[in-house]
Parts: C-alpha cells; sequence; structure tokens
C-alpha cells in the first residue's frame, strides 16, 4: 500500500534520511505521510539495521505487544513472545513492502560525511551558534542545504546530495566497536590467541560460528545481550569439556521473563503511576513532592523485581548480585533479558563465571586479571563490549563545532537533543533512535511521528534558550537515576510515558489514549495506544 496515495502535488523541500533501520524506515513512511518524497541512504544491500547484523539465536527483549508498529501489527502467525532474528527482520521487512517504502532507498550508498551550506559558505555563522532555528523558527532555511556526501559501495563512486533537511538515523549499536583501555602492553597484541568483536562474531553463519569456537576455550568479555548470546552458542558446541568463560565487567539485573513473582513488570514500571515515584524533568513542585514522598514504594518495587530475579538466577550462589538497584539498570537500559538455558549451563559447568573483572590486560596465553599474578589461559577472546555510538555519531559531521556539540568535550554529559531529537545549535536535522528505550521501535515511531508534523509546520521548535533548558533538566534526570557511565546512553525507559507526553502535547494529541480514569494510571502504555 502505497501511502502517499491522495496526495495531490509533493512538497517541493528535499529530505535525506541516513540508514534505513527502523527509525530510518519509519522516518521514512512518515515524511511521505505528509506529503515529502525523501532519499534515503542506506550503507548496506538489505533494510533491516541492526537486525541484519545480530545472531540467528538472539530473540526479542521487550515483549513483542511493546515491540509493534502502531498500524501494521505482528501476523497472526507469529505466537511467541519473543520472536527470533529472522522472523523480526521478515516483519520489519513486510511493514517496509506494505508502506511500498522501498523505491525510496538507495542500497549500497555509504554516507561519509554531512556538511552544512548557508549561502555558499561556512556550516555555522560566525559566532558559532544560531539565534533561532532556521528563518523565523522554521525548520527551513531557504538559504542553508546539507551536503550530503556518498560513496557507492560497489563502485568506490562518490556523489554530494543536497538536501533541505537532514534525519541521521544511524543508530548506536554497530560500525564502531568499543574497545577496552588495556595497560601498557598488555593490549590484544601481546597475546598469541585470537581476539575478536561481538560484531564480527555476529556476521558468521550458525556452521562458522560454531566451527570458528569448536574445541577452543573461549572467553566472552561482556554481560549484556550479545555476551551471553555467544556464551550459550559457545557452550553448546562445547559443553563442560571446553567451558566458555564469560568475564563480568559490571553486574547487571538480567531478566529471567517479564513477570516477576507471576506479576506483569508494565504494571510495575510501565504506566503513569509508576512515573509518580520518578523525579521528572520540568516536573513542578506537587510532582515533586510526590516522588518524594513515593520514594519508599520506589525502592519497594526495585526490591520485588531484585528478589524474583536473584531466586530465579541464583544469584548468591554465584556470587553476581548487583550493588545498584534494578531501578539504576532500568533507567540506563542496561539489563537484559537472559537466553534460555543460560543459568542451566552454569550449573552444569559449560559456562563459567569470572565476576567484577572490571581491569584486566592480555598476556602471552591469555587474560590476567587486576590482582592476579597469574594469566588465565584462553584460545579465542570475544569482546561483547558494545559500540561507541557518540563517537559513531559525531564524525559523520565534517564541521569540529558540530562534532563538539554532538559528543562534548569530555564525558560528563549526554548528547543534547531536544525531544531526543533535535540538537539547539545544528540546524535543519534531526536525529531519531539515538536515545534508548525499553522499545526502541515505540520511541522511534512517535519520535518520527512528532518530526513529520514538525517539517510540516503544524508547530514550531522554542528557542534554543528554551530547548538547552529542557535538555539539561533530562540530563540531571538521567545521572540521577541511571548506573554510573551508563547515563549517556540517553535512555528514558523509567520515563517513556512523560516523555511522549511532551511529544504529543506539542503535536497539539491529547496525551491521554486510555478508557476510564483507572486504566489511565495502572494500565501499561504501549504503541497500539497511539494508533490513529
Amino acid at each position: 500500500m502505497a501511502i502517499d496515495d491522495g496526495i495531490e502535488s509533493r512538497k517541493k523541500e528535499v529530505i535525506g534520511i541516513i540508514g534505513a533501520g527502523i527509525s530510518g524506515l519509519l522516518a521514512c513512511k512518515y515524511c511521505i505521510s505528509k506529503g515529502f518524497d525523501p532519499i534515503v541512504f542506506e550503507s548496506e544491500s538489505s533494510i533491516g539495521g541492526v537486525w541484519t547484523k545480530t545472531m540467528g539465536s538472539t530473540k526479542l527483549q521487550t515483549p513483542k505487544p511493546f515491540y509493534q508498529f502502531s498500524d501494521y501489527p505482528w501476523p497472526e502467525s507469529v505466537t511467541e513472545m519473543f520472536p527470533d532474528q529472522q522472523t523480526v527482520l521478515e516483519y520489519i521487512e513486510s511493514y517496509a513492502s506494505h508502506f511500498d517504502l522501498i523505491r525510496h532507498i538507495q542500497f549500497n550508498n555509504k554516507v561519509l560525511s554531512l556538511s552544512y551550506e548557508c549561502n555558499g559558505n561556512s556550516s555555522i555563522r560566525g559566532d558559532g551558534e544560531w539565534n533561532v532555528w532556521g528563518d523565523n523558527a522554521d525548520v527551513f532555511n531557504s538559504n542553508g542545504k546539507w551536503n550530503v556526501r556518498v560513496q557507492d559501495t560497489r563502485t568506490l563512486s562518490t556523489q554530494v546530495y543536497q538536501v533541505d533537511f537532514a534525519v541521521v538515523c544511524v543508530g548506536r549499536f554497530s560500525q564502531v566497536p568499543n574497545i577496552p583501555e588495556f595497560p601498557q602492553n598488555k593490549g590484544p597484541e601481546a597475546f598469541e590467541g585470537e581476539v575478536i568483536h561481538s560484531m564480527d562474531y555476529s556476521k558468521m553463519d550458525p556452521k562458522s560460528a560454531a566451527n570458528f569456537v569448536r574445541g577452543k576455550h573461549v572467553a566472552v568479555v561482556g554481560f549484556l545481550r550479545s555476551g551471553q548470546d555467544i556464551a550459550r552458542e559457545c557452550s553448546m558446541v562445547n559443553g563442560i569439556e571446553h567451558p566458555c568463560t564469560v568475564v563480568i565487567r559490571t553486574l547487571h539485573w538480567n531478566l529471567p521473563d517479564y513477570f516477576p513473582w507471576g506479576l506483569n513488570l508494565g504494571y510495575l514500571y510501565l504506566n503513569r503511576f509508576s512515573e509518580l515515584m520518578v523525579h521528572k524533568p520540568g516536573e513542578g513542585l506537587f510532582l515533586s513532592l510526590l516522588a518524594t514522598a513515593f520514594s519508599p514504594l520506589r525502592w519497594g518495587f526495585s526490591k520485588f523485581v531484585e528478589s524474583y530475579i536473584k531466586y530465579k538466577h541464583k544469584l548468591a550462589k554465584h556470587g553476581t548480585v548487583p550493588e545498584h538497584s534494578f531501578l539504576n539498570d532500568l533507567s540506563s537500559c542496561s539489563l537484559a533479558v537472559v537466553p534460555e538455558g543460560f543459568y542451566d549451563r552454569v550449573e552444569e559447568g559449560s559456562i563459567k563465571l569470572i565476576k567484577k573483572a572490571e581491569n584486566f590486560g592480555f598476556s602471552k596465553e591469555g587474560i590476567v586479571f587486576e590482582g592476579q599474578a597469574e594469566p588465565v589461559k584462553f584460545d579465542l577472546v570475544i569482546l561483547a563490549t558494545g559500540f561507541k555510538g557518540i563517537d559513531k555519531l559525531k564524525h559523520i559531521f565534517e564541521s569540529p563545532n558540530y562534532q563538539e556539540f554532538i559528543a562534548g568535550s569530555d564525558d560528563s554529559t549526554t548528547v543534547p537533543l531536544y525531544r531526543e531529537c533535535i540538537h539547539p545549535l545544528i540546524p535543519q536535522l534531526a536525529i531519531i533512535g539515538f536515545s534508548e528505550s525499553l522499545s526502541n521501535l515505540f520511541t522511534s515511531e512517535i519520535r518520527c511521528r512528532w518530526l513529520a508534523e514538525l517539517l510540516d509546520g503544524k508547530f514550531k521548535l522554542p528557542s534554543i534558550e528554551v530547548m538547552e533548558k529542557d535538555i539539561g533538566e533530562w540530563d540531571k534526570y538521567k545521572k540521577r537515576y541511571s548506573y554510573r557511565k551508563y547515563y549517556r546512553r540517553s535512555c528514558i525507559a523509567a520515563l517513556h510515558i512523560w516523555h511522549t507526553d511532551q511529544l504529543c502535547k506539542d503535536i497539539g494529541w491529547n496525551p491521554k489514549r486510555k478508557k476510564g480514569r483507572l486504566a489511565e494510571w495502572f494500565q501499561p502504555y504501549g504503541p497500539q495506544d497511539y494508533s490513529v
């Protein structure tokens, strides 16, 4: 179904979208719905983003009802609550086909850089800032264009496209691996075995991956999604004869399921009442007093979930009880659903856990952990240590000023985006899908709908000062509730309704989507609440 059917005239402004993952597809779909004819630049030969680079055994981390398009539900044939990688990818491909998005995508087109040109001159005005976001606070500036330098990955030829508005949807979980810092002369170069990143392992087909690890003593560094999936796969290949060792740098409250002690987690953390227990950006005195008064209940909710996780995974027995709270992990988007049978394999001995090994280095034979003189011998080390999403994002900009606007001069702030979409000092550009939630599809869709209304002129952005104040309040919230450095993930999971309410109010929607007062306060909010 072409979603531009019935649109009599196309808008003249050119929208350039970088990336054909979930966020890029959603941005494309909603731009088309407003009469634009967007160009989507995709470096790969297919759509799907991170789901094309994920191991086949990986399953959806979010319950299916919370990870779906608001106007395109999962097919009835998909009955699993946590579908696997191939099923998710097929769902995404079906969505793109249904709304005829493929014809807007230029595959094998890698965006090398973005540069802003105003009146044919430099990327920013002389004072280094914009007094308004475009002309008279409009999103389009007749004198300003983005130059998008694109490389055809097949021929290596380059071409520059000019667009009136750029939407950056490159995500944060690919391309630029996060390699830990090691003591001098104790990096991977000192190791006689092999060291790879999890993204390299994920590129292998199941047979190649099995042959790669077979008969080897494998260490997997990392204890979130990819680390647990890889460790499970290795243990299935090698069994107890060559157990896979998981090196845990930071302990997390990884979930066995979404039903602690039989209660749906959504009733604890994904409804309006739960958000009353958290101090919110721009909340006012009354809501601040409520959050303070409800702090014992907030503590109780967290302990309730923690007790379930400790019981199910026998964390005390394995010495893997985190020191921080479940709410800290939720507010950081730094928890995962444990793969089925993972702790059974720990019990049988095909997976071994090395705890709190935040600092380590390599020797000729293997890994030397802090406080230990002798190395632990390994043949292969797989670094499931995540990605440098901020570095990836900032280096798409040619301007050093824009790079600093994105990343800051140190690690003390998040990427400063108003409504998690707009940088106040970078004109005619939006960044979608960078900040996280429990359901990145859900939050990307509502942000794309907000952006489409902005591009269509339904509302205007406030002044730079107002946007920067709002960003500062969100930054304080993230630092208050997130665990340590994880606040830079810009996670809004514990306040996803508050965030969505702000977007709804901007575009003139009623933020209250439930029928009845009890449902409004206590039922979990999901994508279907925003279908129109």
